[in-house]
């Protein structure tokens, strides 16, 4: 995804390029993919409605439900409440995936974890059953209205050639005996096929939207709190901190290193090229000059040197390797990042993997670089055990001063029992 394109289809579909652009493709893709699914639930809910229709029926008429009904429903409803949220995993984990088609941005819940007993005790778990019983329930109701608009479209487009000098069609709203009468609603259902592919994207959108609700809210119902700070107060104090190194560095350690680099150098003036101490000599000579430039970049951009050599998803990658926990790292940054966004971004994944290290318990953990046209976004999650709380320590609140100076923010899940989730947005505006 370059920069100039919106990040998900809710945002393309307020472009004026919209219909001339890949999103209607998309859109469609996923509508079609959509008909197997929902029709295949759309079946099981009416075949475990079944009873219930028939009570609901005897009591609109007034006939008394007999006990083999009542029995019947029960054993229904208690099978349809064991078997849901076993059904709806699988259905979650691909409409998860299947998501990516017309809204690519990382999903900021997490999927239950705990095993079989957790598909039953965890909020995430039957917020998938409720997206399995809408996308049976509520999309084919949507995906029927919207195809009989299409087949009447469909129908008016087919009118010159329907419509016969002895044979009546009717045409919507209008009959017509002639295939020149039929001309001028054709023209109509021609100007419609634009209207149905813009509407077919907002049907999409829609359903895009109810299942990133679903699918990707919080674990554990725990809502993501944002960790805010002083912006302007985290600005000043930064740029004072750094005024401050800068200067005790230009006033103190550079001018003794500017002093230890001449005097090696007259020394090697004084040292015959044949001597044993020549070469140590010129290598000591040649380790501080390169000392000076290093000292010379801290000061100027408080920047790692691995971070300019192998970019932020190389940098992430190389701190995930020395990490103590198997990290598993997924990087989409298809344009380069602004510098100051890179720095604050790799200290994040830093501190973060650190406090993971030292505070989590966790087994594994997971970073996740994505880049959309207007913001970087970080996520950091664990499987540890969780109660991370940024008034108790200054982990967390320092992290939070340092996106806060860059115009982000940073947002915090961590219920106790884990896991862990720190998710960091970063403006990339250049």
């Amino acid at each position: 995804m370059t920069p100039d394109q919106p990040p998900h289809l809710a945002t393309a579909l307020r472009r004026r390029d919209y219909l001339i652009s890949a999103w209607p493709w998309r859109a469609l893709a996923y509508a079609v993919t959509s008909v197997p699914i929902a029709g295949a639930l759309a079946v099981g809910l009416l075949a475990a409605g079944a009873p219930l229709l028939v009570v609901a029926g005897a009591v609109r008429h007034g006939r008394p439900v007999s006990l083999p009904a009542m029995l019947c429903l029960a054993i229904t409803g208690l099978v349809m409440v064991a078997l849901a949220p076993i059904v709806s995993m699988p259905v979650a984990v691909f409409e998860r995936w299947r998501l990516g088609l017309v809204d690519p941005r990382p999903l900021p819940g997490q999927r239950p974890r705990g095993g079989l007993s957790a598909r039953y005790t965890s909020a995430a778990a039957w917020r998938e059953v409720a997206y399995a019983c809408w996308l049976g329930g509520v999309v084919p109701i949507a995906y029927w209205m919207f195809a009989l608009l299409v087949l009447l479209d469909v129908t008016l487009l087919a009118g010159p050639w329907l419509a016969k000098d002895e044979d009546a069609v009717v045409l919507v709203w209008a009959t017509v005996d002639t295939p020149g009468q039929a001309v001028p609603y054709a023209i109509v259902g021609i100007l419609l096929i634009p209207v149905l592919w813009y509407l077919a994207g907002l049907l999409v959108a829609g359903q895009a939207v109810v299942a990133r609700w679903l699918l990707g809210g919080p674990p554990e119902g725990v809502a993501l709190r944002e960790v805010t700070r002083s912006r302007a107060r985290l600005v000043d104090a930064y740029e004072a901190e750094r005024r401050r190194i800068e200067r005790d560095v230009h006033d103190g350690a550079q001018p003794r290193l500017t002093s230890l680099t001449l005097q090696l150098g007259l020394a090697r003036l004084d040292v015959p090229d044949d001597s044993p101490a020549a070469r140590p000599l010129a290598v000591a000579h040649e380790q501080a000059k390169d000392l000076m430039v290093t000292l010379r970049q801290i000061v100027q951009g408080i920047r790692p040197q691995h971070l300019t050599e192998l970019g932020l998803a190389g940098s992430v990658r190389e701190l995930a390797g020395q990490a103590t926990i198997p990290i598993d790292v997924h990087a989409d940054l298809p344009q380069p990042l602004p510098e100051l966004v890179e720095t604050t971004a790799y200290f994040v994944v830093s501190e973060a993997l650190g406090n993971v290290a030292r505070h989590a318990g966790a087994t594994r953990a997971e970073v996740r670089l994505a880049q959309t046209d207007r913001h970087l976004v970080v996520e950091v999650s664990d499987d540890g055990c969780g109660g991370a709380d940024p008034t108790r320590g200054s982990g967390l609140t320092g992290l939070a001063d340092r996106v806060a100076a860059v115009d982000g923010r940073l947002l915090l899940s961590s219920p106790a029992g884990g896991p862990t989730l720190v998710r960091v947005e970063l403006p990339c505006h250049r």
